[in-house]
């Protein structure tokens, strides 16, 4: 069936708000596979040249997504409250940063001298559907959904067939990339809690073509290569004669059988051949070409050396790059997790800020310098933060005298670059980091914020695995946060 909607399927915003094109027969009422491409194409040209008028619309050709998964504190890093009572403030004290007016907590003071390259909004918030634990506050963060199941614990199933696709996996079919170059890569280990391990960190409903890269290594120890080498006795000649015999392949097929055999070829085996033979993700994953001087700079640790390889695949191609937080998301704080119920102050202190200040502040630092911020959109960011007042219980979990809980009510993510404004505050929250006094921002309007950026509709129809149509999100972009 081909049904086209008339004047109230469409917006100021072109027709990608709504259903534009269902296709069930190809040829149908004398209209062809490849008239029925040509208006989706019109399509997606109306939406953009409506949204081009609006701020930072297509200012970014890449993303990155450092995702500090766990919680990390706003209070105890980047919105510190030292007029508040000493149960709310903590131990830390105040540092004032190279942007004017900005103060962050004295344990990051390498991004203190980097902040005016960058605005905060301390004014992310949410309410979340029952227990906020995370794995569904994640799954937010990285679709723009919320889950529809949800155990007791506040937990989630498995990742399924079905899910909402991750906004990373969105881009990559709506923007592909024209390099032999991962589009997009997740590291160094999955979104995890608990036992529940990728939840919102694959493609869902769009397939298995559209996931990630999942480059599960330690960039900080050796990294091996053996998937992006050529195998022993298989020489690059030999995989070049390899490729034009499946080109010859290729050219002999049907029209109809050629273009349905193109999504395998081009999503697998080409991807496959020029990723090898090109050797840039090779060299992109290749540290060891970086001075000792600048892998120290970032810090020779997990957070550290995998912000310096998120800087050489931006670098190399890839659209979008998400390094997560190397510990699982409710791991033990005084290993390497923000999840800082049974211990805050100590563990911010001595493991978890000198980590994310070193890494960050070299990110933002090393980018700027080489004129990729120009064109990236960076940004930091956990699942919620952390109560303000401390020893207390939030979501049903115990917690020690100095540990906060989850706090998804108002909380702080840092973000740069593709024309955001530089040395800013976005949003304010209360006098105790309880709540937003000024602009509240939802996660979904962050990603909405990310796919404006890259010149893509937030509202553009992705259809599910039944073939029914959903926005990428729900949710407009923070258009306040450009300059």
């Amino acid at each position: 069936m081909l049904s086209i909607p008339g004047n109230p399927g469409s917006t100021c915003d072109g027709w990608s708000r709504r259903e534009f094109i269902r296709v069930g027969g190809a040829g149908l009422f004398g209209v062809g596979l490849g008239d029925v491409l040509k208006l989706q194409a019109l399509a997606a040209e109306s939406a953009s040249d409506a949204a081009k008028s609006k701020a930072g619309w297509g200012k970014a050709k890449s993303v990155v997504l450092l995702f500090l998964q766990g919680g990390p504190s706003h209070l105890d890093i980047w919105d510190p409250k030292p007029e508040a009572p000493s149960n709310i403030r903590g131990e830390f004290k105040t540092l004032r940063s190279k942007a004017p007016g900005i103060w962050l907590s004295e344990v990051m003071p390498k991004l203190a001298e980097q902040m005016d390259k960058a605005t905060l909004i301390r004014s992310v918030s949410y309410t979340p559907a029952g227990l906020f634990n995370h794995t569904a506050a994640i799954y937010q963060m990285m679709t723009g959904y919320t889950p529809d199941r949800v155990s007791p614990s506040g937990q989630l199933e498995p990742p399924a067939p079905n899910d909402f696709p991750h906004a990373g996996s969105q881009i990559t079919r709506l923007h592909p990339s024209e390099l032999p170059m991962f589009p997009f890569v997740m590291m160094p280990r999955p979104l995890q809690e608990s036992n529940v391990i990728g939840k919102g960190g694959t493609a869902g409903f769009l397939g298995p073509a559209f996931d990630p890269y999942y480059f599960y290594q330690d960039p900080a120890k050796e990294i091996k290569l053996d998937d992006l080498s050529l195998r022993e006795g298989i020489s690059k000649e030999r995989m070049e004669r390899r490729e034009t015999l499946l080109k010859k392949v290729e050219a002999a097929m049907p029209e109809m059988e050629k273009a349905v055999s193109n999504y395998a070829l081009d999503k697998y085996y080409r991807k496959a051949f020029d990723l090898v033979l090109s050797g840039r993700a090779r060299n992109a994953f290749d540290l060891a070409q970086e001075p000792d001087k600048v892998r120290d700079r970032y810090g020779r640790h997990t957070f550290g050396q995998g912000c310096l390889l998120t800087r050489r695949l931006i670098e190399a191609g890839t659209k979008f790059v998400q390094m997560n937080w190397p510990a699982v998301a409710n791991g033990d704080p005084t290993v390497d997790a923000w999840d800082t119920h049974a211990a805050n102050f100590g563990p911010l202190r001595d493991i978890h800020c000198p980590k994310l200040d070193s890494g960050l502040s070299a990110l933002l630092e090393d980018m700027d310098q080489r004129g990729l911020l120009k064109e990236t959109m960076v940004i930091a960011i956990g699942e919620f933060g952390r109560s303000p007042r401390l020893g207390v219980s939030t979501s049903g979990n115990s917690n020690s005298p100095d540990g906060r809980d989850h706090w998804p009510y108002c909380y702080t993510g840092l973000v740069a670059g593709a024309g955001i404004q530089r040395g800013a505050v976005y949003g304010k929250s209360d006098a105790t980091g309880s709540s937003p006094a000024e602009n509240p921002v939802h996660p979904m309007q962050i990603l909405a914020t990310v796919y404006h950026v890259l010149g893509i509709d937030p509202h553009t129809i992705a259809y599910n695995h039944l073939n029914q149509p959903r926005e990428l999100v729900q949710a407009e972009p923070v258009l306040g946060l450009f300059g």
